[in-house]
């Protein structure tokens, strides 16, 4: 008899997947990643057999547990399911699907929501950024209508408000882990920056674009995407990150100036895909990046003036509004707004010989 998990799929911002509970799945992180894997249908290109999308935005999972160190009221343990790979990478931070832990905590009887609005720190214990999180709960339970829009979903829902702070070197352990605003890679000049997610910021132009071209334009692009693998294997070990050539990170934007009245225009890889929109702290970190006086997106972009700066990520559906609050030339804080919803609740059947493990 198949084993029966307990999962809520939820859209959070422009990703979706499942939400387990950690008590739910196996201790083991070999056999838990050999569960996840049967439960979202990989390896396959199309997932046909499992929850996945066969696409990187929806290709993701969340494990959710009560931490018993104070360090956070919720930890979520965010999950890249490889789609032709046999991999669940939690190494990297997920800013959409961190919109939904907090929800998916309410509905799975984790977390008891507030009247009102309840605002809990969500800890991403992939890197152990927090993150302050706020949703709508008007009789305790979250309510997902309402006139919030966010471009790449098609209709408004009710907010989800994320702040973070301390977000630097997430990954690599500093904001600037080469310790330059500035790096050539093979005759290209490039800024590696790191402010919640590990980002290669490289002007369009720097690779014979406008910047403006279409993610189908882009991903039918072979030769410019072997060009950016090949740059991004260079610049991964220069960023602390070692041989990536299996791993989601770094990410890869191209910059261009505004064309929507916007701050800087973007097209992100991710890392071998063309994101349709951008991540969350992705924009975060190309915000960042921004307002950094002598990066590459600097060049390109405009800044703004203060302390407190709301910066337009223009992408290719729309635009992601970062709110930065800066100290001289540095970002000491972030926030922005996401959606989320909850799509399904149900449990998910897996093979008992998958979830006992090979020597069953």
């Amino acid at each position: 008899m198949a084993h029966e998990i307990p999962c809520w799929y939820m859209r959070g911002g422009t990703s979706k997947g499942p939400f387990f509970l950690a008590r739910d799945l196996p201790e083991d992180p070999t056999i838990r990643d050999a569960v996840i894997l049967a439960a979202m249908g990989s390896p396959d290109p199309r997932q046909i057999d499992g929850l996945g999308g066969a696409k990187p935005l929806t290709s993701k999972v969340g494990i959710l547990s009560v931490p018993t160190d104070g360090g956070a009221d919720l930890d979520f343990l965010f999950g890249q399911v490889g789609i032709a790979d046999a991999l669940v990478d939690t190494t990297p931070n997920c800013g959409n699907m961190l919109a939904a832990a907090l929800p998916a905590a309410i509905e799975a009887g984790l977390i008891e929501g507030d009247r009102g609005t309840t605002t809990r720190r969500v800890r991403t214990v992939n890197t152990g950024v927090v993150a302050e999180i706020s949703i709508e709960t008007p009789c305790g339970q979250p309510v997902y209508d309402g006139e919030a829009r966010i471009d790449g979903v098609p209709r408004p829902a009710a907010p989800v408000t994320c702040g973070f702070l301390d977000t630097e070197g997430s990954l690599t352990g500093s904001l600037l882990p080469t310790g330059n605003v500035r790096d050539t890679v093979d005759g290209i000049e490039m800024t590696l920056i790191d402010n919640g997610m590990p980002v290669m910021i490289i002007a369009a132009a720097a690779l014979g674009l406008r910047g403006d071209e279409s993610p189908g334009q882009l991903d039918g692009d072979a030769a410019l995407k072997a060009r950016i693998e090949a740059l991004r294997l260079k610049a991964a070990p220069l960023m602390n990150l070692g041989d990536v050539s299996h791993k989601p990170v770094p990410k890869i934007t191209l910059v261009s100036p505004p064309r929507a009245g916007g701050a800087i225009g973007t097209r992100t890889f991710i890392p071998h895909d063309v994101h349709t929109s951008i991540g969350v702290l992705g924009a975060v970190t190309v915000a960042t990046a921004a307002v950094l006086p002598g990066s590459v997106a600097y060049d390109v972009a405009h800044p703004g003036e203060g302390d407190v700066r709301t910066l337009s990520i223009e992408h290719p559906t729309g635009e992601f509004s970062v709110e930065v609050g800066m100290e001289g030339t540095r970002v000491v804080r972030a926030a922005l707004l996401r959606t989320a919803r909850l799509l399904m609740r149900g449990t998910v059947p897996v093979s008992p010989s998958i979830w006992c493990g090979p020597a069953a």
